[in-house]
């Protein structure tokens, strides 16, 4: 198991409320909820690095990636809710 850090973090109370409708483990969650938002930054920073060196993905490329992603065949629509 890792090691861990104790830390103060301030939400708003709202937040707080809905949170502790979701778990009983805030922690965990909240430690998830980080590891997912760093992953993404870094993604992101790998795609910007990538662009940078070989230029803008193409329509067709991005068409595939989603396709990869969301499952549609490279039809440009997402199958997801958001």
């Amino acid at each position: 198991m890792s090691s861990t850090t104790r830390i103060t973090v301030t939400l708003p109370s709202e937040q707080v409320a809905e949170l502790r409708k979701l778990t009983d483990n805030v922690s965990g969650y909240v430690a998830e909820a980080v590891a997912r938002q760093i992953r993404h930054q870094l993604l992101g920073d790998d795609l910007r690095r990538y662009e940078g060196e070989h230029g803008n993905f193409t329509d067709e490329e991005l068409a595939e990636a989603r396709a990869k992603i969301f499952g549609t065949a490279g039809t440009g629509q997402r199958t997801d809710a958001a």
